[in-house]
């Protein structure tokens, strides 16, 4: 258990879900906690998802952030391909979020907006994190068979490699 994660949803959806039910239950208890989901851009193709968005609005949850990790691949391919939902962060507004976009890789640009969503009153906050997927190792970059497939070990070696050469990189 990771303490403050309460659920691993997967791609079906229902992490907004959960996560409205939550800011609802926190407003009841008069609670000033808030409550983060983190989605991928190919779950955006759940139902389910977009009832929770509504409903966040509804109930003025500005106490609730979605996190969107916009890197436009998923499991089967391309979102493009998939199942292509343009024009996400006006669809978002339309629905009466507030939106905010970020460089997903850069963690002062994200504390900075998370600050931001945090301070917004009246309404959930979507942050949208442009993202490479599998950035920092070489061959997996952009590549959906890396979304959920095992590396071989020689993969998965070269892998640490570059992973750390990234981190002296920062040092």
């Amino acid at each position: 258990m990771t303490p403050g994660m309460e659920a691993v949803t997967g791609s079906l959806g229902q992490g907004l879900s959960i996560g409205v039910g939550m800011a609802l239950a926190l407003r009841l208890a008069k609670s000033t906690s808030r409550v983060y989901v983190i989605m991928g851009d190919g779950e955006l193709a759940e139902g389910q998802l977009w009832e929770a968005a509504m409903a966040a609005v509804r109930y003025r949850l500005d106490s609730i952030t979605g996190v969107l990790d916009r890197n436009r691949i998923q499991a089967t391919g391309p979102t493009k391909e998939v199942f292509d939902i343009p024009n996400i962060t006006e669809k978002w507004r339309a629905f009466g979020w507030n939106v905010l976009s970020v460089d997903g890789h850069d963690v002062g640009a994200i504390l900075d907006v998370l600050d931001e969503a945090a301070a917004t009153k009246g309404a959930p906050t979507l942050i949208v994190a442009e993202t490479i997927k599998g950035k920092g190792v070489s061959f997996a970059e952009n590549l959906a068979a890396f979304h959920n497939a095992a590396m071989t070990q020689e993969q998965y070696d070269r892998a640490l490699l570059e992973i750390e050469e990234s981190k002296r990189r920062l040092q």
